[in-house]
């Protein structure tokens, strides 16, 4: 359009140069005005599309546990306010009721009374978890407790030098050595044999503690979500690593085969890298201290024929 309007002032002469940079003005105005809010449009689509598939499994957890919809409302609503402060708090902007109302969508009134409710989440069985992953680490990594091969030895319980007891004293704090067997015996990790523990499976995976189970949920997809969070705004340096192997139509007779060779191999690397943060892993209140993690999850369903 522009290189047209351009040869009618050639034929013209310079009385057309106004005319020329008023219609370019105007076809601007036509063709960005707009194509950003088409832009903007397509971007809400596809946010609400996303929201929709990240919400579905939780709501099916919360549908299977009783949560009634009133009640993940208000969920949302008090998530909807605490990101929009601490969104601020990150930036050093200073916030207030008003500028969070606005931003929300949410009255005053409703925004001062979600900020002033106290979040409700508790690290007890974090805690728990992470303490239970950290003596199954001491056990194969450290020599204390493993035999010439490298291989995690079967421990007395609390009898002799480094008993099942000291182990536990040694990796997981303040859990006493009786409810960490409890706990492992219940998540199927180890075995009394003639009154000795003996580890047989390196991998902590809480079994019938739903409780733990849903604090699981919460904490990985957190750290899933926020990784993408980051990666959408990130320089391409500082970006995290976030890939996937994904498959739209693999043979069924293959599934299994495939499940066995992620599960071995997933399973070596996670235990090569637990054992390399071992051995860099300062006092939790060390001013070099961080959390870092690198998780790995399996997914499958029918073939719709569609590709995702």
């Amino acid at each position: 359009i522009f290189n047209l309007l351009k040869h009618f002032q050639q034929v013209d002469g310079a009385n057309f140069q106004l005319k020329i940079k008023k219609t370019e003005k105007r076809v601007a105005l036509l063709l960005f005005g707009n194509i950003i809010p088409i832009m903007k449009s397509v971007i809400n689509n596809i946010l609400a599309e996303s929201a929709l598939k990240v919400l579905r499994p939780l709501i099916r957890v919360m549908l299977r546990n009783g949560v009634a919809c009133g009640s993940f409302e208000e969920l949302v609503r008090k998530a909807y306010v605490d990101e929009a402060f601490a969104a601020a708090k990150q930036k050093n902007m200073k916030t207030t009721v008003s500028s969070v109302s606005a931003q929300t969508g949410l009255s005053r009134k409703e925004v001062k009374r979600l900020n002033e409710i106290e979040d409700v989440s508790s690290n007890a069985v974090e805690q728990k978890y992470n303490r239970a992953v950290r003596v199954i680490s001491g056990w194969v990594n450290d020599g204390r407790f493993t035999d010439l091969r490298g291989e995690a030895r079967v421990l007395s319980v609390d009898t002799g030098e480094d008993s099942f007891s000291d182990l536990v004293k040694q990796f997981s704090g303040d859990i006493t050595p009786k409810a960490m067997l409890d706990l492992l015996l219940a998540a199927d990790c180890i075995e009394l044999v003639d009154g000795r523990v003996k580890l047989v499976k390196q991998a902590y995976v809480p079994g019938k503690d739903s409780e733990e189970v849903i604090r699981i949920l919460g904490a990985d997809s957190n750290e899933l979500i926020s990784t993408i969070d980051h990666n959408l705004t990130a320089d391409d340096e500082d970006k995290r690593f976030q890939r996937k192997v994904s498959c739209t139509a693999l043979d069924k007779n293959a599934v299994d085969e495939f499940k066995k060779i992620a599960n071995n191999r997933s399973q070596a690397l996670l235990e090569e890298l637990d054992a390399w943060l071992s051995q860099h892993e300062v006092e939790p209140a060390d001013d070099d201290a961080c959390y870092v993690s690198l998780g790995i999850y399996y997914y499958e369903h029918e073939c719709s024929g569609e590709i995702i």
